[in-house]
């Protein structure tokens, strides 16, 4: 069975840092690209940051450029995102999200990405 476990949310206060972390389990993910999304209430999950494939290249959104870095491990089952100088509007549930297709590309829609973890909260006060 498939897992993405995500860990590594909490309280931040604005301008600070904060890393979470995703570990998958199940089968090796090495292959396949891996992602981060964010979701608030009443809104749509957005895309964050993605990792191709062996964590050869990796793509932002506008709001993650400069401040966000995605990462994996050389195994490739476990993705980071090292969040910076984060803000307010950064609040938001991070959910990892891994491609079930064999060296597919980084995509930034939701419906792009077959395992899903349960998500972890980042809360950033002002």
């Amino acid at each position: 069975q498939v897992r993405l476990v995500e860990s590594g949310g909490g309280l931040v206060q604005a301008g600070g840092s904060l890393r979470v972390s995703c570990e998958a389990s199940g089968r090796n993910f090495y292959n396949y690209a891996m992602v981060w999304f964010r979701q608030v209430p009443g809104k749509e999950r957005e895309f964050v940051a993605g990792s191709s494939w062996s964590g050869g290249s990796t793509y932002y959104a506008d709001p993650a450029k400069g401040r966000f870095t995605i990462s994996r491990d050389s195994a490739g089952n476990t993705v980071y995102l090292q969040m910076n100088s984060l803000k307010p509007e950064d609040t938001a549930v991070y959910y990892c999200a891994a491609n079930s297709i064999y060296h597919g590309s980084i995509k930034t829609q939701f419906g792009g990405y077959g395992y899903w973890g349960q998500g972890t909260q980042v809360t950033v006060s002002s």
